[in-house]
C-alpha cells in the first residue's frame, strides 16, 4: 500500500518525464532523420538521371564513363580506361559535369579575369620601376669606378 502512495505523490514527475521524452524524440527527428531522408531522396533522384556517357566517380574514387545502365537488375557497366567493368547502381558516388557544362564554366572565368587584368598590370608596374632602378645602378658603379682609376 505504501508502494501505490508513493507512485500517486510522484505522478506529477511523470508528467515531465513524458515530455522531456516526447522533446528528446522531436529533437532526434529534426536533427537525424529528416536530413538522412532528404540526402536519400537527393540519391535516389541522382540514380534516375544516369545515362550512357555520364562520367561518374564510384564510391571507391574510381573515375569512369558508364557505357550501359541495366534497369532490371539495377546494375551499370563502365569504361574505365578500356577496362568494362560492372557495379551495382548504388555504387555511384558522383555525376560530373559533361563537357558540355565545361565551356559555359570557362567563358564566366574568362570574364572574371579580364576585370582582374588592370590589377595585374597595376602590380606589374612596381616590379617593372624595381628592374629599372637595378639597371640605372650598375651603370653608376661603372662611373664610379671611372672616377676611383
Amino acid at each position: 500500500m505504501n508502494t501505490l502512495f508513493l507512485a500517486a505523490a510522484g505522478g506529477g514527475n511523470s508528467m515531465v518525464m513524458i515530455l522531456l521524452f516526447v522533446g528528446l524524440i522531436v529533437l532526434m527527428y529534426f536533427t537525424m532523420i529528416r536530413p538522412q531522408k532528404k540526402q536519400q531522396q537527393k540519391r535516389a533522384q541522382m540514380m534516375d538521371t544516369l545515362k550512357k556517357g555520364d562520367q561518374v566517380i564510384l564510391v571507391d574514387g574510381l573515375h569512369a564513363k558508364i557505357d550501359s545502365i541495366n534497369n532490371k537488375d539495377k546494375t551499370i557497366v563502365v569504361d574505365a580506361d578500356g577496362i568494362y567493368l560492372t557495379f551495382s547502381r548504388m555504387a555511384v558516388r558522383q555525376i560530373l559535369p559533361s563537357a558540355t557544362a565545361a565551356p559555359k564554366e570557362a567563358s564566366a572565368t574568362t570574364n572574371t579575369t579580364s576585370t582582374d587584368k588592370p590589377a595585374a598590370k597595376d602590380a606589374d608596374k612596381p616590379a617593372d620601376t624595381a628592374e629599372t632602378k637595378s639597371e640605372d645602378k650598375p651603370a653608376e658603379t661603372k662611373a664610379d669606378d671611372s672616377d676611383k682609376e
